[in-house]
């Protein structure tokens, strides 16, 4: 049986991505930073079905530790990196960034992602799959910097997060393992309002199809949620 680990699963894309993959037959390890109030994520796994949730913040050095520690030596497919934040849109525009609120947002989305990356490699090595998946955002593409004004902080934790896919990506290649850049389509979220294109069962349709497609010659793209290539 197939394996997933994601990130931020306890709402939005995160929550779809786990409904959708224990429906298509896989064991998902279900993380998120609250599992005692993730009532969606608990009803999945209450349900018999292959969902094991896990607390995980995954700023959290120790708390990864243990998580990496109690998974040591089980295969993971796909590691899904998907938890992150948008920060403050009011504090995003040019003359309004704020230190404090700009590291937070490089601590989620670009930091811990990485470390996770490093936490859980040996897992994704010894898997069938071997694939990293980073969960961007178009707006993050240097090349389109000119689509939509500001957005300073959120804007710059993706592209930092591409560059760290695309590293990796090297570095990874000699163990067979592929590592993207995804970008989910713009969805009413949370964090992308109501007022967005895509639906979440939408856009986790389409991230699942491209996912099924991979192959080792995708390594260090930045696939958009049509499958076709963002530019950096």
């Amino acid at each position: 049986m197939p394996t997933i680990l994601i990130t931020g699963a306890n709402r939005g894309i995160g929550l779809e991505l786990t409904r959708q993959y224990v429906d298509d037959g896989w064991t998902v390890f279900a993380c998120c930073r609250s599992p005692e109030t993730a009532h969606a994520l608990n009803d999945l796994a209450a349900g018999g079905s292959s969902v094991d949730v896990y607390r995980l913040d995954v700023t959290d050095a120790d708390q990864r530790a243990s998580l990496a520690a109690r998974l040591r030596g089980k295969p993971i497919d796909i590691l899904c990196n998907n938890a992150g934040i948008s920060g403050n849109w009011a504090t995003q525009g040019f003359g309004q960034c704020q230190a404090d609120e700009w590291l937070k947002v490089l601590h989620i989305n670009v930091i811990a992602p990485m470390l996770m990356t490093q936490d859980f490699v040996e897992n994704v090595a010894v898997s069938e799959r071997k694939i990293i998946a980073n969960i961007s955002s178009g707006i993050g593409s240097i090349s389109n910097a000119n689509v939509l004004d500001g957005r300073y902080i959120y804007r710059s934790s993706k592209a930092a997060l591409n560059m760290l896919s695309v590293s990796c990506a090297y570095d990874l290649a000699e163990r067979g393992i592929v590592v993207v850049a995804l970008h989910p389509g713009w969805v009413r979220t949370d964090m992308g309002g109501s007022n967005a294109t895509l639906c979440v069962e939408e856009s986790v349709t389409a991230l699942r199809k491209n996912l099924a497609r991979i192959t080792f010659s995708d390594s260090g793209r930045f696939i958009d949620i049509d499958g076709g290539t963002i530019p950096w």
